[in-house]
């Protein structure tokens, strides 16, 4: 390579360099006022993530509690356990339709639904 061939290369990065500098700056700016709205975002999914845990950790709490509405409230316990057993059930028919679909056209939808 020629001398003023890798000037002008060094040129051109030193330009790419403080272009990428600026661009940053200004998504930069243009994002701060989201920055605590999508921090509180980020707080609520935490608590929310934190909160499954804890529950899947301690499965005698909402055991209990549905007990406890059994035994209070029999009727309404027994009228809500058929209303989300048949969305349950709705909300599964419709996610192995989606997947038998996937299937065909080739795509996996196995990683939607994994834990990390």
């Amino acid at each position: 390579m020629t001398e003023a061939r890798v000037l002008a290369l060094a040129l051109r990065q030193q330009q790419l360099l403080a272009r990428s500098a600026f661009l940053r700056t200004q998504v930069a700016q243009h994002m701060a006022p989201w920055q605590a709205r999508l921090g509180q975002v980020d707080q609520a999914r935490a608590a929310v993530t934190t909160s499954w845990q804890w529950l899947r950790t301690h499965p005698e709490v909402p055991a209990g509690a549905a007990v406890l509405l059994l035994l209070l409230r029999p009727k309404r316990a027994l009228a809500l356990a058929w209303r989300w057993g048949r969305r349950g059930w709705l909300g599964w028919q419709i996610w192995r339709r989606v997947q038998r679909q996937a299937a065909a056209r080739g795509l996996d939808l196995a990683g939607l639904v994994t834990e990390k």
